[in-house]
């Protein structure tokens, strides 16, 4: 990793005692949870599991012939800016990031029901820059973002099916469920606020509804991230977050030539911070929209390409996405 410049020197420091102590140090706890999230905030919308951030991800959980093994190489760019508490000394932050991101999915049988488990590891080069206290400070740093793992599995409408009894399937209702696992893997350097990595786990059940009419498809996904604490959050402290509620809607149209394009939604809230005891007025509410648009190219290789923006913000970050994603499938009889 290397640094072209601090971007927040150790002289915010943390004091011992005191009303006014406590506050300042609410208010700069605040900070670093919304720069910790602007690092959470990109995340492929065709993804075959879910990436970084509350990602928008449509086709989650549609059945597919068991025994598959799936390849993805991919490619995030995002921008966008982070709005902080009044009473905190910075002005136009605004971040930066691309990156490759690499994830294998393995389609499953589970008690004669379709399932999947994804892995994802991102790569990311993030530069960060703002404005403190009249001065300006940047900061760009490389490194691996927290590696992912998900299980998913169909209870109904999508049973376990070889490559042959597949081609006489047709989706009608399908219901259900995963847990997504975040580890803290990722590059962390306690000494500053902007990092990669997070320092903590986080999982996320979620419920998955999926509904077929005719050439179209829609789908509603809520579900809820609980995180474990940071111990070693900024210079020592200790943070904690509350779950994150989200819900994510796609309408989904299948060409007969085997494309197909999503609008995608979400809305998440909840996430209210506390740094040592000190409980922070920064309860997420963000709403998001993106398309993502599937290509075959041949038997085993399909092409994804996708965007999203934010379209409300109540804290943290307002962004917008942009990736492209080459898939490879063998294996099923493939």
């Amino acid at each position: 990793m290397r640094e072209r410049a601090k971007f927040i020197e150790q002289d915010l420091k943390v004091a011992t005692s005191g009303q006014r102590v406590r506050r300042d140090r609410a208010r700069w706890a605040t900070l670093a949870w919304l720069i910790a999230s602007a690092l959470g905030i990109s995340a492929p919308a065709a993804m075959p599991a879910t990436a970084y951030g509350q990602a928008l991800e449509p086709r989650a959980y549609a059945n597919t012939p068991v025994g598959l093994n799936f390849a993805l190489a991919g490619y995030i760019y995002t921008q966008g800016s982070v709005g902080t508490d009044a009473s905190v000394p910075i002005k136009d932050f605004t971040v930066h990031t691309n990156g490759p991101i690499v994830a294998y999915v393995r389609t499953l049988d589970v008690w004669g029901q379709s399932a999947k488990l994804d892995l994802l590891v991102p790569y990311v080069w993030l530069s960060a820059k703002a404005t403190v206290k009249g001065l300006a400070h940047e900061r760009e740093v490389s490194g691996f973002g927290d590696p992912r793992v998900r299980f998913s599995v169909n209870f109904y409408g999508a049973p376990a099916l070889s490559l042959e009894q597949f081609a006489q399937y047709k989706q009608d209702l399908i219901l259900g469920m995963s847990l997504q696992v975040s580890a803290p893997g990722g590059q962390y350097d306690s000494d500053k606020l902007v990092n990669i990595g997070t320092n903590r786990w986080s999982f996320k059940p979620e419920l998955g509804l999926s509904k077929a009419f005719g050439p179209w498809t829609l789908e509603l996904l809520p579900s809820v991230t609980f995180f474990s604490d940071n111990n070693d959050f900024f210079g020592g402290n200790h943070l904690a977050q509350d779950p994150l509620y989200a819900v994510q809607g796609h309408l989904i149209y299948y060409f007969d030539f085997g494309a197909w394009v999503s609008l995608n939604s979400t809305y998440y809230t909840g996430g209210r911070t506390t740094v040592n005891d000190v409980q922070n007025d920064d309860r997420q509410e963000n709403v998001r929209l993106g398309i993502t648009v599937a290509l075959p190219l041949n038997r085993h290789f399909s092409l994804k390409l996708y965007g999203s923006s934010g379209v409300y913000t109540r804290t943290g970050t307002n962004f917008d996405a942009a990736g492209i994603a080459l898939q490879y499938r063998w294996g099923g009889g493939f």
